[in-house]
């Protein structure tokens, strides 16, 4: 099965193609330009130095969320744009997951998923790696720091933090004198081929969508609706 797949949702974009597990070809670009600039050409030039096209491939795959707003939505748009054209299935992927498929060679070690939600809070999932493959203990939630700490000190194993969170948790896990370390740099960040990864195992499960299905899991309120709900709160709070 050749898997294109697109990661869009924190600072860095990437695509890449998979056969199955093994990776054909990836790009990866941190430029500061917006993901709406250099995505799809990143896919366009992508398939044609590794000498494919879209007829090549068999499923479209996306970091869904959590993540930010507007790279969410834009990586979700491309690929759905992506599909819709050749009627092909979607996988619609936890980037927290996608993540932790980045360090699936090790065996037995506890894997902590943290993006900087703000606010004090994180976007959280915590994984135990068995059979190369990483298995979730939590699911995706914008959690607090804390909080994160918290479980992990019931957990009481030494975490390997990912995500550009960790510097956050990695202060709190020291603070409480919480065995931890972190990842290095080229394992820490979302990358398309952990897209990829995570993909090929929803295929396996028969839990693809469709182009239509397919759409952003946020995890959270944006900041203008939270600002929204505030207002009307206050409103109803004079009105009362």
């Amino acid at each position: 099965m050749n898997i294109l797949a697109l990661e869009a949702s924190a600072k860095a974009a990437s695509c890449c193609v998979c056969r199955d597990e093994f990776l054909l070809a990836q790009a990866y670009q941190h430029s500061g330009l917006t993901h709406s600039r250099t995505l799809l050409p990143m896919v366009e030039d992508l398939l044609k130095n590794s000498e494919l096209s879209m007829d090549d491939i068999d499923l479209i795959a996306v970091a869904n969320g959590p993540g930010s707003f507007t790279g969410l939505r834009i990586g979700v748009s491309a690929a759905k744009g992506l599909a819709w054209a050749k009627d092909l299935p979607c996988a619609a992927c936890s980037t927290l997951e996608s993540m932790a498929w980045n360090l699936a060679h090790l065996e037995g070690a506890d894997v902590c998923c943290a993006m900087d939600a703000r606010r004090s809070q994180v976007y959280a999932a915590r994984f135990v790696i068995q059979n190369g493959r990483p298995v979730r203990l939590r699911e995706d939630e914008a959690i607090s720091v804390a909080q994160l700490a918290d479980e992990v000190e019931n957990r009481k194993k030494t975490q390997i933090l990912v995500g550009d969170g960790w510097e956050l948790c990695y202060n709190e896990l020291n603070g409480r004198d919480l065995p931890c370390s972190v990842a290095p740099p080229h394992l820490r960040y979302p990358s398309a081929w952990g897209v990829a990864r995570c993909a090929l195992e929803l295929a396996r499960q028969d839990a693809l969508t469709t182009a239509a299905a397919l759409s952003p899991a946020y995890h959270r309120l944006s900041q203008a609706e939270r600002e929204r709900l505030e207002r009307e709160h206050q409103g109803q709070k004079q009105e009362n």
